[in-house]
């Protein structure tokens, strides 16, 4: 131990604590260990007493005597943390107490005396029996002078001065709720440990003991032996906050101990304490705060890694992940489940990998991860988890939809090894932490209330690198009781499956055949040509097969073993190209036909893409003899030709017989048919399509309206009489002009709005039911007006802005205008070209040519010359740099690594 700082019967301190206002606590210049204290009682003066708060051991509760706040805080602003000199002499019957004098500095001839300046202030008195001390003569006149004054003490409205204490909070949680968040003046009275303090909030003098949030220091134990570093880490919290003047933020209650956190403009003590070893993370309480949790985590991991103080013997139980595998990017194939998905990265490799430190939602009393057995009742037949158990199927959706095709950047954050047990078998897991445009994918998911958040013991490391971001993500959407944390209307969904049911199959044909183009989402691939369809229309699962080709057959596992039987050549490369087109996307298909097994036939598009032909474009597919009578049966046609001259997949081996050369030398090239409609288009969606109307009609159509809205206005239709069902024509009211038109209910929307088409005109609407009504007889055998066309070779990208600045411009070139419109192709839409007649400018190619869309590629041999002036006008686009080209070529590898489609 050392001494004081040898000047002449002078000590040097440093003052820890102001007890009232004629004692303080000095603590003297250390050489090693904890400091030596010396409690200094002030030489010849006393101050007002402090109020004091019943207690266990006493009953009796004390007010402050009046300027005893007054006087203890002149001391405290005055001296605490300050560097003074000091005198201490221990009388003979005091144990521990010596008085002295305090000079606020070092030289006791030019610094403040604290005694003297008390006095003068009227804050203490002198002692009885020590105004006649002749050494004492100045403290006495100095007193006089205040009391002369009526300063402090030496006033008259003594009893303003006395404080209002409020020593208790009667509802700790609805007092923290109240403030919300907002800090709060306070000052530290007492430190229990490193991560506990007693406070005095001001104004109200309210004292209160508060946890810090997000830390736990060791335990300090009056009555035994204290835990390891625990008196150390006391003495730092003490030495810089201790009767500071400070602010908290009260985030929560533990206990009736309030939870928060301490703002200092030095800096964050938790985040200190932490950083020195002298203080771990708490995961429940990481979750309350307002700010910092991922500071504390990041210093804990460094105090970790330098094995300091309580770290000493820290070992780590995360293994090793060699930095080339750390972090890698890719593009999302596959949702698995709601916490797994499959990635292929840049070297086209498929790895499987599951969200960090979540949990999907599952079944009640479902297996736990340590594979213990559940008494949970037997599945009903048909059981499907992702439709069955709550929030699975959300929880998948919010994940496909955001991430299925798009690029990620993943980084691991630890591998859970395989665990095998008597109960069950759970594989090796890579667990990451998955982003896609700055968004934490887990985090968002959690937010929704689509997932929980795993629970750890303290010593596992094998947790996400943004674990504390998911509990207050988690925290979050329990408050708001949103997803798996709702307690009423819990999402249902009663999905029938098709699948090896003929009778059911052929039940729901009818409905499906008769909805041509119906939106669905690929849920399963088994072959090339083979999969499984959900439409959420009408909440069925189907076995959909290809039309108009024949796909080799995929490897496929034997029934009963694990043996594997093989394939047809190039099987299972049409298997892989099937997945990546559409496995998990969103789809559109129009079934045709229905087999004796109970599958749909017909066609399937992705992105404005007929997977019939892409398979037969790239050799994984040949054309079938059905596909001859069809609409596509052309294009198939031309991408099997093609495919087959290119030799690629499965025509790599192909040798053409002489018949064969002959007949394709003598066979006839059909020229294109070009016959115009006069037209005007009335309404452009925003993918690019147009509404026509064939002007040689109008008279009809005119004839048609007027018949309308005579028997409506002389009938006007009762509200409420009509109930709206999808598919049926109807009449509604025009928004903007309040005038009747037919309309075909689209989508009923809930039992007050539905999703109109005016069929006659082409615009959508959302209106209420009462603004439906029947058709007056008659007027609804007529077909509609206006049809529905898409521009010939144009592709409109799938940027939003760049395809808006598109639909833009031909809005201006065609919209209210009398136009020619040739078919080109007859599909759903028919693809057309569009001329000016004024102009006599392919508009289509017009788009092409100032760079606003890109040019779709048609393999026909008739439309050859048209393509070529498409290519043509392309190609000066790029030369002229003009709008989509201003960066460069986006087509072919760009547009694949810039997320284009083709």
């Amino acid at each position: 131990m050392s001494t004081f700082v040898a000047v002449p019967a002078f000590k040097i301190g440093i003052v820890k604590q102001v007890l009232s206002g004629d004692t303080v606590i000095i603590r003297k210049q250390p050489q090693g260990g904890p400091p030596p204290e010396k409690v200094i009682s002030l030489s010849g003066v006393t101050a007002p007493k402090l109020a004091r708060q019943r207690t266990p051991n006493s009953d009796v509760e004390t007010p402050d005597e009046p300027f005893a706040w007054e006087a203890r805080e002149f001391l405290r602003k005055k001296l605490i943390g300050k560097e003074v000199i000091f005198t201490a002499e221990k009388p003979p019957n005091s144990a521990t107490r010596e008085y002295g004098n305090v000079w606020a500095g070092k030289d006791p001839n030019k610094d403040e005396n604290m005694v003297e300046s008390l006095l003068a202030e009227g804050l203490v008195k002198v002692r009885d029996g020590a105004r006649n001390i002749p050494q004492l003569k100045k403290l006495v006149d100095i007193e006089d002078e205040a009391r002369a004054q009526g300063k402090g003490l030496w006033g008259t409205d003594l009893q303003s001065h006395v404080r209002d204490i409020q020593w208790s909070v009667e509802n700790p949680k609805a007092f923290v709720n109240k403030l919300n968040g907002q800090p709060v003046k306070a000052i530290i009275e007492y430190v229990r440990d490193g991560s506990t303090v007693r406070l005095c909030l001001l104004p109200d003098y309210t004292p209160i003991t508060m946890m810090l949030s997000g830390i736990r220091c060791p335990a300090v134990k009056p009555d035994g032996e204290s835990e390891p570093y625990a008196e150390e880490a006391r003495f730092f919290l003490e030495s810089q906050l201790l009767q500071r003047d400070i602010e908290v933020i009260l985030e929560s209650v533990s206990n009736n101990n309030f939870v928060g956190t301490i703002l200092h403009p030095q800096g964050n003590i938790a985040e200190a304490l932490v950083q020195q070893g002298f203080a771990k993370c708490v995961v429940w309480s990481l979750a309350v705060m307002k700010s910092g949790a991922a500071n504390l985590r990041n210093a804990e991991c460094t105090a970790k890694e330098a094995k300091l103080r309580i770290w000493t013997n820290y070992v780590s139980t995360a293994p090793a992940i060699p930095a080339k595998e750390k972090e890698f990017s890719g593009t999302v194939t596959e949702i698995v489940n709601g916490d797994a998905l499959v990635v292929k990265t840049a070297n086209n490799v498929y790895k499987k990998i599951f969200l960090s430190s979540i949990r999907p939602p599952r079944e009640k009393n479902s297996n736990d991860e340590e594979g213990k057995p559940a008494a949970t009742p037997p599945k009903p037949k048909g059981f499907k988890a992702l439709y069955d158990i709550p929030w699975r199927y959300e929880a998948r959706e919010f994940l496909r939809k955001k991430l299925i095709g798009k690029k990620v950047n993943v980084i691991v954050d630890y591998i859970q090894p395989a665990k095998e047990n008597q109960f069950i078998n759970f594989p090796q897991k890579i667990c990451c932490t998955v982003t896609v445009g700055g968004t934490n994918i887990a985090e968002a998911l959690v937010g929704k209330g689509f997932a929980t958040v795993v629970g750890y013991r303290n010593d596992n490391d094998q947790r996400s690198s943004h674990y504390d971001k998911l509990l207050e993500a988690e925290l979050k959407a329990s408050k708001a009781g949103i997803g798996v944390h709702a307690k009423k209307d819990i999402p249902t969904h009663r999905v029938q499956d098709t699948s090896g049911d003929v009778a059911k199959a052929k039940k729901f044909f009818p409905f499906l055949k008769r909805a041509q183009k119906t939106e669905g989402v690929v849920e399963f691939i088994t072959a090339g040509s083979r999969m499984r369809v959900y439409i959420p229309k009408e909440s069925v699962i189907v076995t959909f097969l290809l039309a108009g080709i024949n796909c080799p057959r995929a490897s496929r596992p034997t029934p009963g073993s694990n043996l594997v039987q093989p394939g047809e050549p190039y099987g299972d490369e049409a298997m892989l190209f099937t997945k990546d087109k559409c496995l998990q996307r969103d789809v559109n298909v129009t079934i045709e036909e229905i087999d004796k097994a109970g599958n749909y036939i017909g066609w399937l598009w992705v992105d404005n893409e007929n997977l019939s032909v892409s398979l037969v474009e790239h050799g994984l597919a040949s054309m079938h003899y059905s596909a001859e009578s069809s609409e596509y049966g052309r294009l198939i046609k031309t991408a099997e030709e093609n495919a087959r001259n290119k030799r690629i997949g499965i025509w790599k081996d192909y040798v053409e017989t002489e018949k064969e050369v002959e007949k394709e030398r003598n066979a006839t090239i059909q020229d294109r048919i070009i016959k115009y409609d006069k037209v005007i288009i009335t309404e452009i969606t925003s993918e690019g399509t147009f509404f026509a109307q064939n002007i040689d009609l109008g008279t009809k159509l005119e004839a048609l309206m007027e018949k309308i809205h005579q028997e409506i206005n002389n009938n006007p239709p009762l509200p409420g009489s009509y109930v709206p069902k999808r598919g049926q024509i109807c009449a509604a009211r025009f928004s903007l002009d309040e005038q009747w038109y037919r309309a075909k209910i689209e989508k009923l929307i809930d039992d007050k709005k539905a999703h109109i088409l005016f069929i006659d005109y082409g615009n959508r609407e959302i209106v209420t039911h009462s603004r439906l009504a029947l058709l007056p007889a008659g007027t609804e055998v007529d077909p509609p007006y206006a049809t529905e066309y898409c521009l010939f070779g144009v592709k409109f990208r799938t940027d939003p802005e760049d395809r808006a600045e598109a639909v833009r411009a031909l809005s201006l070139d065609t919209l209210n205008k009398r136009l020619y419109l040739n078919v080109e192709i007859r599909g759903t839409p028919p693809a057309v070209t569009v001329v000016d007649p004024a102009t006599n400018v392919d508009l289509g190619k017009n788009l092409i040519k100032e760079g606003l869309v890109l040019m779709q590629h048609v393999r026909d041999h008739r439309l050859a010359t048209l393509m070529a002036e498409y290519r043509a006008a392309q190609d000066h686009a790029k030369a002229a740099r003009l709008n989509l080209w201003r960066h460069g070529d986006i087509t072919e590898d760009d547009a694949l690594e810039f997320g284009a489609r083709r």
